[in-house]
């Protein structure tokens, strides 16, 4: 096949597999004689290395990243009658445990440059029940959570940082996740450190906010058969942290990976009519997604299509305008920028393996559409 014919997936898991499939199998094999397949030594040894990762003191595994925000928020006795300031451009997730908690969500217009909720807008989203900030470090571009916490502590507030698409990003020297009062990842396979599976992690910087998440993910329960709250079933489980451990491991590859990634896609795309990722000025972007805002952002995404290239658009409409906050009375024209955002907005193919025939196949397509 020439390179005129290739095809690009938006992620291929395959080629990493195949690097890791020797160490992964002999994990499994090791796991299955321990007979511990729930909350074993191997989760426990995962929350340890990956707290000291993070830079934190606590890390509490569970089975998903939507359950690690919604752990953290009850964590926090938020719920009925409280409101939670986020952003309206994520995924449903960082809203949805909002409302499951039974608290509100209210919405705050996102950055121009860098997609994330912009922090010289939060404060006058601020009510005498706002409770708590969740910034989402979107697509790995950490957000500015030097002036989010600067608000947060202006109006006594926690923050929950969503870290599901930003493992190993940075913001002043620190890793997402070690910024506010707790941090939320996934390990959804699609993510910078995925599993083969579902998995959620929550890193917390006090011992009583990381006991009440234990009890939280495991019914509530103090001992066995004593329970203190209602809480849930998510709990980590043996097969999915042993796999973390080894990707752990060899994480700052798969980062350097995507970065370099990213660095050959800013360069063959230079001058066409779009606007490439932005780096923070005082951090690291790991590039989960390598997203570009363009005005002919469906035509792009249907050439790309005609030539078997993958993409994506994340997200297609906002938060604030879904049909589930109908209610919560945003308007079209509420929050312009992501309005404006997800019209434009488009997710180029991206993961550590890629080669660079690839990214100059995508290249020469996005030209070829643009100029045709």
């Amino acid at each position: 096949m020439s390179d005129i014919d290739l095809p690009v997936p938006m992620l291929d898991l395959t080629g990493q597999f195949r690097q890791l499939q020797d160490e992964w199998l002999a994990a499994i094999r090791e796991t299955g004689g321990t007979g511990a397949f729930v909350l074993g030594p191997n989760v426990a040894a995962f929350e340890s290395e990956f707290s000291e990762f993070v830079g934190v003191e606590h890390a509490v595994g569970v089975a998903n990243g939507t359950d690690a925000l919604l752990l953290s928020l009850r964590a926090l006795d938020i719920g009925p009658g409280d409101e939670v300031i986020t952003t309206p451009f994520t995924f449903f997730a960082t809203a949805e445990v909002i409302s499951l908690v039974g608290a509100t969500p209210v919405f705050v217009d996102i950055e121009e440059d860098g997609f994330n909720i912009d922090p010289d807008r939060i404060a006058a989203g601020v009510t005498d029940r706002t409770r708590a900030i969740i910034p989402v470090h979107l697509f790995g571009r950490p957000a500015d959570m030097t002036k989010i916490e600067k608000v947060a502590r202006e109006h006594s507030l926690e923050v929950i940082e969503d870290c599901a698409q930003a493992f190993g990003a940075e913001h002043g020297g620190a890793r997402v996740g070690s910024l506010g009062a707790m941090g939320c990842f996934s390990f959804y396979p699609t993510k910078i450190l995925g599993g083969y599976g579902d998995g959620g992690m929550i890193t917390a910087r006090s011992a009583e906010l990381a006991e009440r998440l234990r009890r939280l993910r495991n019914h509530g329960a103090t001992a066995p058969f004593v329970h203190a709250t209602v809480g849930y079933n998510s709990r980590l489980d043996e097969i999915q942290a042993a796999l973390l451990r080894i990707k752990l491991r060899h994480i700052d590859r798969i980062i350097k990976g995507r970065q370099i990634i990213a660095g050959a896609y800013d360069r063959g795309l230079e001058s066409m009519d779009m606007r490439t990722p932005s780096r923070p000025p005082n951090g690291r972007h790991v590039f989960n997604l390598y997203t570009i805002r363009t005005p002919h952002r469906d035509r792009l995404r249907e050439g790309l299509g005609h030539h078997n290239i993958g993409s994506a658009v994340c997200y297609p409409q906002p938060l604030h305008l879904q049909e589930v906050y109908r209610g919560l009375g945003y308007r079209a024209g509420s929050l312009p920028v992501a309005e404006a955002l997800s019209r434009e907005v488009l997710s180029l193919p991206i993961f550590p393996e890629m080669t660079q025939a690839q990214v100059d196949r995508v290249c020469e397509v996005i030209r070829a559409t643009l100029n045709a």
